[in-house]
Protein backbone atom coordinates (compact mmCIF):
# COMPACT_ATOMS: atom_id res chain seq x y z
CA UNK A 1 0.00 0.00 0.00
CA UNK A 2 2.89 2.34 1.22
CA UNK A 3 4.78 1.73 -2.15
CA UNK A 4 1.90 2.15 -4.21
CA UNK A 5 1.73 5.69 -2.42
CA UNK A 6 5.05 6.84 -2.99
CA UNK A 7 6.12 5.47 -5.97
CA UNK A 8 4.71 8.17 -8.46
CA UNK A 9 5.76 10.99 -5.84
CA UNK A 10 9.70 9.46 -5.79
CA UNK A 11 9.38 8.86 -9.59
CA UNK A 12 8.85 12.86 -9.71
CA UNK A 13 10.94 13.45 -7.30
CA UNK A 14 13.90 11.55 -8.88
CA UNK A 15 14.00 14.36 -11.73
CA UNK A 16 14.53 17.09 -8.76
CA UNK A 17 17.59 15.13 -7.39
CA UNK A 18 18.88 13.47 -10.57
CA UNK A 19 20.08 15.92 -13.35
CA UNK A 20 20.61 13.30 -16.04
CA UNK A 21 19.38 9.19 -15.80
CA UNK A 22 20.91 7.85 -18.78
CA UNK A 23 20.18 4.14 -19.16
CA UNK A 24 21.48 1.56 -22.09
CA UNK A 25 18.90 -1.17 -23.15
CA UNK A 26 15.29 0.62 -21.88
CA UNK A 27 13.78 -1.94 -23.29
CA UNK A 28 14.75 -4.09 -20.66
CA UNK A 29 12.33 -2.15 -18.46
CA UNK A 30 9.78 -3.41 -20.32
CA UNK A 31 10.55 -7.10 -20.35
CA UNK A 32 7.04 -9.73 -19.70
CA UNK A 33 7.25 -12.63 -17.14
CA UNK A 34 9.15 -12.81 -13.84
CA UNK A 35 12.17 -10.66 -13.36
CA UNK A 36 15.38 -10.71 -10.72
CA UNK A 37 16.86 -7.91 -11.46
CA UNK A 38 20.82 -8.57 -9.96
CA UNK A 39 22.32 -5.20 -9.13
CA UNK A 40 26.05 -3.69 -7.71
CA UNK A 41 25.25 -1.86 -4.30
CA UNK A 42 26.95 1.53 -4.55
CA UNK A 43 24.50 3.79 -2.62
CA UNK A 44 22.65 2.03 0.17
CA UNK A 45 18.68 2.29 -0.26
CA UNK A 46 18.54 5.11 -3.35
CA UNK A 47 19.79 2.28 -5.40
CA UNK A 48 16.72 0.56 -4.82
CA UNK A 49 14.49 3.55 -5.06
CA UNK A 50 16.22 4.95 -8.65
CA UNK A 51 15.37 1.21 -9.65
CA UNK A 52 11.65 0.64 -8.73
CA UNK A 53 10.85 4.17 -10.05
CA UNK A 54 11.53 3.11 -13.69
CA UNK A 55 9.76 -0.44 -13.81
CA UNK A 56 5.93 0.09 -14.04
CA UNK A 57 5.41 -3.12 -12.15
CA UNK A 58 6.03 -3.25 -8.67
CA UNK A 59 9.53 -4.21 -7.30
CA UNK A 60 10.17 -6.47 -4.36
CA UNK A 61 13.41 -5.56 -3.10
CA UNK A 62 16.03 -7.89 -0.75
CA UNK A 63 16.86 -6.14 2.12
CA UNK A 64 19.79 -6.42 5.08
CA UNK A 65 17.81 -8.65 7.67
CA UNK A 66 19.41 -6.56 10.83
CA UNK A 67 16.66 -3.67 10.45
CA UNK A 68 13.53 -5.91 10.59
CA UNK A 69 14.72 -5.83 14.47
CA UNK A 70 12.47 -2.79 15.21
CA UNK A 71 8.62 -3.83 15.03
CA UNK A 72 7.46 -0.60 13.76
CA UNK A 73 10.51 -0.22 11.40
CA UNK A 74 9.90 -3.90 9.86
CA UNK A 75 6.26 -3.04 9.31
CA UNK A 76 7.01 -0.02 6.87
CA UNK A 77 9.88 -2.31 4.91
CA UNK A 78 7.41 -4.62 4.33
CA UNK A 79 4.68 -2.01 2.81
CA UNK A 80 7.00 -0.66 0.84
CA UNK A 81 7.73 -4.11 -0.36
CA UNK A 82 10.78 -4.66 1.20
CA UNK A 83 12.18 -8.31 1.84
CA UNK A 84 14.71 -9.40 4.49
CA UNK A 85 17.75 -11.16 4.13
CA UNK A 86 20.27 -12.19 6.89
CA UNK A 87 24.03 -12.75 6.82
CA UNK A 88 25.72 -14.89 9.45
CA UNK A 89 27.15 -11.70 10.95
CA UNK A 90 23.07 -10.76 11.85
CA UNK A 91 23.23 -14.06 13.77
CA UNK A 92 22.92 -17.61 12.74
CA UNK A 93 19.85 -18.21 14.69
CA UNK A 94 18.10 -15.99 11.65
CA UNK A 95 19.89 -17.49 8.73
CA UNK A 96 16.23 -20.02 8.77
CA UNK A 97 14.63 -17.01 8.03
CA UNK A 98 16.56 -16.89 4.24
CA UNK A 99 14.63 -19.55 3.34
CA UNK A 100 11.01 -18.12 4.19
CA UNK A 101 12.35 -14.72 1.73
CA UNK A 102 13.70 -16.76 -1.44
CA UNK A 103 9.65 -18.81 -0.81
CA UNK A 104 7.85 -15.35 -1.32
CA UNK A 105 10.26 -14.88 -3.77
CA UNK A 106 8.92 -17.40 -5.70
CA UNK A 107 5.61 -16.64 -5.17
CA UNK A 108 6.31 -13.15 -6.67
CA UNK A 109 8.14 -14.87 -9.40
CA UNK A 110 5.08 -17.23 -10.06
CA UNK A 111 3.01 -14.10 -10.25
CA UNK A 112 5.04 -12.52 -12.97
CA UNK A 113 6.67 -10.50 -10.66
CA UNK A 114 9.99 -8.89 -10.33
CA UNK A 115 12.59 -8.94 -7.62
CA UNK A 116 15.84 -6.69 -6.80
CA UNK A 117 18.71 -8.37 -5.19
CA UNK A 118 21.87 -6.87 -4.87
CA UNK A 119 24.32 -9.63 -5.34
CA UNK A 120 27.28 -7.52 -3.90
CA UNK A 121 25.69 -8.50 -0.45
CA UNK A 122 26.65 -5.22 0.80
CA UNK A 123 26.99 -1.26 0.31
CA UNK A 124 29.80 0.70 -0.59
CA UNK A 125 30.26 4.24 -2.08
CA UNK A 126 32.87 3.29 -4.60
CA UNK A 127 32.68 2.67 -8.43
CA UNK A 128 34.24 -0.86 -8.63
CA UNK A 129 32.07 -4.08 -8.58
CA UNK A 130 32.71 -6.29 -5.65
CA UNK A 131 32.69 -9.77 -5.28
CA UNK A 132 29.16 -11.25 -5.70
CA UNK A 133 27.80 -13.63 -2.92
CA UNK A 134 25.68 -16.85 -3.44
CA UNK A 135 22.76 -15.65 -2.74
CA UNK A 136 21.75 -14.15 -6.07
CA UNK A 137 22.65 -17.95 -7.76
CA UNK A 138 20.96 -20.31 -5.28
CA UNK A 139 17.59 -17.89 -5.74
CA UNK A 140 17.65 -18.18 -9.14
CA UNK A 141 18.86 -21.83 -9.43
CA UNK A 142 16.20 -23.05 -7.08
CA UNK A 143 13.42 -20.96 -9.05
CA UNK A 144 14.70 -22.89 -12.40
CA UNK A 145 14.17 -26.23 -10.14
CA UNK A 146 10.47 -25.45 -9.93
CA UNK A 147 10.66 -24.86 -13.39
CA UNK A 148 9.76 -20.86 -13.06
CA UNK A 149 10.83 -19.32 -16.38
CA UNK A 150 12.52 -16.71 -14.78
CA UNK A 151 15.15 -14.08 -16.13
CA UNK A 152 18.09 -12.93 -14.31
CA UNK A 153 18.53 -8.55 -15.44
CA UNK A 154 22.03 -7.72 -14.83
CA UNK A 155 22.48 -3.97 -13.93
CA UNK A 156 25.26 -1.54 -13.07
CA UNK A 157 24.49 1.29 -11.41
CA UNK A 158 26.90 4.27 -11.30
CA UNK A 159 26.37 7.32 -9.81
CA UNK A 160 28.67 10.53 -10.20
CA UNK A 161 29.16 11.21 -6.80
CA UNK A 162 27.74 9.92 -3.52
CA UNK A 163 27.74 13.05 -1.48
CA UNK A 164 27.32 16.05 -3.82
CA UNK A 165 23.65 17.56 -5.28
CA UNK A 166 22.46 16.89 -8.73
CA UNK A 167 23.36 13.99 -9.57
CA UNK A 168 24.38 12.15 -12.95
CA UNK A 169 23.50 8.39 -13.11
CA UNK A 170 24.37 6.01 -15.69
CA UNK A 171 22.49 2.87 -15.26
CA UNK A 172 23.69 -0.10 -17.78
CA UNK A 173 21.36 -3.33 -18.38
CA UNK A 174 23.27 -6.18 -19.59
CA UNK A 175 21.40 -9.12 -21.53
CA UNK A 176 19.42 -11.35 -19.63
CA UNK A 177 20.65 -14.53 -18.07
CA UNK A 178 18.65 -17.64 -18.46
CA UNK A 179 18.52 -21.39 -17.12
CA UNK A 180 21.85 -23.00 -18.79
CA UNK A 181 22.82 -24.64 -15.56
CA UNK A 182 20.42 -27.21 -15.31
CA UNK A 183 23.24 -29.87 -16.05
CA UNK A 184 25.62 -29.00 -13.52
CA UNK A 185 25.15 -30.15 -10.03
CA UNK A 186 24.54 -27.91 -7.07
CA UNK A 187 28.21 -26.35 -6.37
CA UNK A 188 29.36 -26.08 -9.93
CA UNK A 189 26.16 -24.51 -10.86
CA UNK A 190 26.62 -21.71 -8.60
CA UNK A 191 29.89 -20.72 -9.63
CA UNK A 192 28.98 -21.11 -12.80
CA UNK A 193 26.20 -18.92 -12.24
CA UNK A 194 28.31 -16.22 -10.72
CA UNK A 195 31.18 -16.19 -13.33
CA UNK A 196 28.16 -15.42 -15.99
CA UNK A 197 26.73 -12.81 -13.22
CA UNK A 198 30.19 -11.45 -12.76
CA UNK A 199 31.28 -11.18 -16.40
CA UNK A 200 28.02 -9.52 -17.26
CA UNK A 201 28.33 -6.91 -14.80
CA UNK A 202 31.95 -6.42 -15.35
CA UNK A 203 31.80 -3.95 -18.12
CA UNK A 204 28.24 -2.69 -16.28
CA UNK A 205 29.62 -1.33 -13.60
CA UNK A 206 32.74 1.39 -14.11
CA UNK A 207 36.08 1.01 -12.38
CA UNK A 208 37.36 3.43 -11.17
CA UNK A 209 39.52 4.45 -8.02
CA UNK A 210 38.08 6.50 -5.33
CA UNK A 211 40.56 9.07 -5.86
CA UNK A 212 40.43 9.45 -9.35
CA UNK A 213 38.73 12.40 -9.79
CA UNK A 214 39.51 13.64 -13.41
CA UNK A 215 38.51 10.09 -14.55
CA UNK A 216 35.12 10.36 -12.80
CA UNK A 217 34.39 13.80 -14.23
CA UNK A 218 35.31 12.52 -17.93
CA UNK A 219 32.85 9.82 -17.39
CA UNK A 220 29.87 11.42 -15.85
CA UNK A 221 30.10 15.27 -17.10
CA UNK A 222 27.97 16.95 -19.22
CA UNK A 223 28.61 20.16 -20.64
CA UNK A 224 26.46 23.28 -20.28
CA UNK A 225 26.22 25.67 -23.63
CA UNK A 226 26.60 28.96 -22.96
CA UNK A 227 23.35 30.45 -23.79
CA UNK A 228 22.26 27.67 -21.48
CA UNK A 229 24.00 29.32 -18.69
CA UNK A 230 23.07 32.39 -19.45
CA UNK A 231 19.35 31.57 -19.53
CA UNK A 232 19.32 29.57 -16.19
CA UNK A 233 21.62 32.09 -14.08
CA UNK A 234 18.87 34.03 -12.51
CA UNK A 235 16.13 30.86 -11.78
CA UNK A 236 19.69 29.01 -10.68
CA UNK A 237 20.42 31.66 -8.37
CA UNK A 238 16.98 32.25 -7.09
CA UNK A 239 16.89 28.54 -6.45
CA UNK A 240 19.66 28.23 -4.44
CA UNK A 241 18.80 31.08 -2.24
CA UNK A 242 15.23 29.22 -2.03
CA UNK A 243 16.42 25.60 -1.09
CA UNK A 244 19.38 26.57 1.07
CA UNK A 245 17.65 26.90 4.03
CA UNK A 246 16.43 23.36 3.87
CA UNK A 247 19.40 21.47 2.29
CA UNK A 248 22.17 22.54 4.27
CA UNK A 249 20.50 21.62 7.63
CA UNK A 250 19.35 18.75 6.33
CA UNK A 251 22.97 17.69 5.06
CA UNK A 252 24.48 18.85 8.22
CA UNK A 253 22.02 16.93 10.27
CA UNK A 254 22.85 13.70 8.40
CA UNK A 255 26.73 14.01 8.22
CA UNK A 256 26.68 14.15 12.26
CA UNK A 257 25.32 11.54 12.76
CA UNK A 258 25.14 9.16 9.56
CA UNK A 259 28.44 10.16 7.60
CA UNK A 260 28.98 6.51 5.73
CA UNK A 261 28.08 4.95 3.28
CA UNK A 262 24.06 5.51 3.93
CA UNK A 263 24.78 9.62 3.95
CA UNK A 264 23.61 10.07 0.22
CA UNK A 265 20.45 7.56 0.66
CA UNK A 266 19.63 9.63 4.09
CA UNK A 267 19.70 13.01 3.18
CA UNK A 268 17.70 12.15 0.14
CA UNK A 269 15.10 10.54 1.80
CA UNK A 270 14.88 13.61 4.41
CA UNK A 271 14.39 15.93 1.99
CA UNK A 272 11.88 13.87 -0.01
CA UNK A 273 9.92 13.70 3.48
CA UNK A 274 10.19 17.48 4.15
CA UNK A 275 10.04 19.16 1.18
CA UNK A 276 6.56 19.27 0.78
CA UNK A 277 5.88 21.02 4.51
CA UNK A 278 8.47 23.28 3.76
CA UNK A 279 6.98 24.54 0.38
CA UNK A 280 3.45 24.41 1.95
CA UNK A 281 5.17 26.80 5.13
CA UNK A 282 6.80 29.23 1.79
CA UNK A 283 3.09 29.41 0.30
CA UNK A 284 2.10 30.50 3.62
CA UNK A 285 4.53 33.07 4.03
CA UNK A 286 3.62 33.93 0.72
CA UNK A 287 -0.16 34.51 1.51
CA UNK A 288 0.66 37.11 4.45
CA UNK A 289 2.57 39.11 2.32
CA UNK A 290 2.18 38.84 -1.45
CA UNK A 291 -1.50 39.11 -2.95
CA UNK A 292 -3.64 35.64 -3.41
CA UNK A 293 -2.21 35.29 -6.77
CA UNK A 294 1.41 35.50 -6.54
CA UNK A 295 1.31 33.60 -3.89
CA UNK A 296 -0.12 30.96 -5.35
CA UNK A 297 2.87 31.23 -8.00
CA UNK A 298 4.94 29.84 -5.55
CA UNK A 299 4.79 25.86 -5.75
CA UNK A 300 5.72 26.27 -9.94
CA UNK A 301 8.38 29.14 -8.85
CA UNK A 302 9.84 26.87 -6.59
CA UNK A 303 9.87 24.22 -9.22
CA UNK A 304 10.99 26.08 -12.22
CA UNK A 305 14.25 27.61 -10.03
CA UNK A 306 15.17 23.97 -8.49
CA UNK A 307 15.10 22.67 -11.78
CA UNK A 308 17.56 25.32 -13.63
CA UNK A 309 19.87 25.22 -10.30
CA UNK A 310 19.77 21.31 -11.26
CA UNK A 311 20.67 21.77 -14.64
CA UNK A 312 23.19 24.86 -14.83
CA UNK A 313 25.31 21.91 -13.04
CA UNK A 314 28.33 20.18 -15.26
CA UNK A 315 29.37 17.66 -12.38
Amino acid sequence: MLYSILKIPARIALHFYCRKLVINGPGIIKENGPLLIAANHPNSFLDAIVLATLFDRPVYSLVRGDVYTNRFYSRILTSLNMLPVYRISEGAENLGSNYETFEKCKTIFKQNGIVLIFSEGRCINEWKLRPLKKGTARLALSAWKENIPLKIIPAGINFSSFRKFGKNIHLNFAAPIENNFQHLENGKAILAFNTALENALLPAVYDIQRKDKKTAEEKFQLRVPLIKKVLLILPALIGAVVLSPLYFPVRELVRRKWNNDHFDSIVVSMLFLIFPFYLLLLTIIGLIFLPAFWASTIPIAVAVSSLALLHIKES
